[in-house]
């Protein structure tokens, strides 16, 4: 009897061992696939639906000069990320927003382990002269540009579980900014000296380099830009960020916005939804030109949408008396175009953007360059996310001290009011 009770024993303490070593074993692969999934690159991100990208400002005044909080960083960060935003872009390395958005990022993942966010980073580039009473040389550069470049290598290194993305110039090379920018080389330049970092190991190895610019400026425009300088820097980035604005072209390229074909017959509210469809395969047309033009190289790489995004009010001419483009009714449905078309092309989309900012545009509070955010200042989810709201997305989460609620107040009928239907070429016409 004694000896069965030994073996009983001896068994019993046989299979808790083999559970305790099992159980052991089961949390060693967790936190194994945890720091898997913290030690993702741009490679894992891009393209991901997992990993949602978002264009990132937080300045909430129009003095441009008041710079936003860590709090309040701390806040909008918060509520991206309860959107499914895990991506974000942002600039102006030389003010404290960008350093002080990576040092909020860092916090809330000392915070929480589970914490994920991660920031493309960008050096402005101007050409010589930018922004100045002389005239602009657009073959030289500005000497402000090295200080951009060293900081934002000082600042990846500082925080590589963070920074996955380096971007040189933020439409620096489109010729429409006549003010600033610059001939390919110069762009080429610093990506080449990025790249160079990398390989001699004083950058991340697995950090992407590239440009963020207009389709026009990778080739998707005309042959203007088509120059061996912009040929040789396709070849050094790692992707394409490319920059579309149908909503701006409405204006300045209406044909696909006017005089859509087979309206006859058709309600207000089916030629808005056709009007808006045309402006998704807009977009799709602009950066399958990229395509194309890098194709016509031999290269093949990732194009992402660098920027893309659309103003819910303008009183200008994007309003109700000129191309009849902007409100909250229309900007929903550009965001969930942008969203579904790159989701399922496996492209992300850097959506411009988060927050309203009332610095943007000028004095006029009509400006549309002040009205592109999917909240406003004061924490109003507009109509774009309402859904969100009525999910409880946002429970618990804050801007400027507010819950976040909806615009108009969650009533459908009186945004609808301020619906507009895009006009024809004939009404136009009679306008001017």
């Amino acid at each position: 009897m004694k000896n069965y009770r030994s073996i009983i024993r001896n068994c019993l303490l046989i299979v808790l061992i083999c559970i305790a070593w099992s159980c052991g074993k089961v949390k060693k692969n967790d936190v194994k696939e945890d720091l898997s999934n913290k030690e993702v690159s741009a490679k894992d991100i891009l393209g991901n639906p997992d990993y949602l990208a978002m264009s990132f400002g937080a300045y909430r005044h129009a003095d441009h000069s008041i710079e936003p909080t860590l709090e309040e960083l701390q806040e909008d960060v918060k509520l991206l990320h309860a959107l499914g935003v895990r991506m974000l872009r942002t600039y102006k390395v030389h003010l404290p927003q960008a350093e002080n958005l990576l040092k909020v990022i860092h916090e809330l993942k000392q915070q929480d382990s589970n914490f994920e966010m991660y920031v493309m980073l960008g050096a402005w580039i101007d050409c010589k002269n930018a922004w100045t009473d002389q005239e602009p040389i657009h073959n030289e550069e500005s000497e402000d540009n090295k200080p951009q470049i060293e900081k934002v290598v000082a600042l990846t290194n500082q925080y590589p579980d963070i920074v996955k993305v380096i971007a040189v110039g933020n439409e620096a090379m489109v010729k429409w900014a006549a003010t600033y920018y610059v001939e390919p080389w110069v762009i080429l330049k610093w990506v080449n000296h990025l790249q160079d970092l990398k390989k001699e190991g004083k950058l991340p190895k697995d950090l992407w380099v590239t440009s963020s610019d207009n389709f026009a400026s990778w080739g998707g425009g005309g042959e203007e830009y088509h120059v061996e300088d912009l040929n040789k820097l396709i070849k050094a980035v790692d992707f394409l960020s490319v920059h579309t604005y149908p909503m701006h072209d409405t204006h300045y390229q209406p044909e696909f916005w006017l005089n859509q074909e087979g309206l006859e017959g058709k309600t207000d509210m089916e030629k808005i939804e056709i009007a808006m469809l045309s402006a998704k395969d807009y977009a799709i047309m602009q950066a399958g030109n990229v395509k194309k033009y890098m194709e016509s190289l031999g290269v093949n790489k990732p194009i992402h949408i660098g920027e893309t995004g659309w103003a819910s009010f303008s009183s200008g001419q994007y309003g109700a008396k000129g191309s009849k483009a902007c409100d909250e009714y229309k900007e929903a449905l550009y965001y969930k175009h942008m969203r579904d078309w790159t989701n399922e092309a496996g492209m992300s989309c850097f959506y411009f953007e988060g927050f309203d900012e009332p610095w943007k545009g000028g004095d006029n509070p009509g400006n549309s360059e002040k009205h592109f955010g999917l909240f406003t200042v004061d924490g109003k989810a507009k109509y774009a996310l309402w859904n969100e709201v009525d999910n409880g997305t946002f429970k618990g989460l804050t801007r400027n001290g507010n819950p976040i609620t909806k615009t108009y107040n969650g009533d459908k009928e009186a945004l609808m009011k301020e619906v507009l239907v895009p006009p024809t070429v004939a009404e136009i016409n009679q306008s001017h």
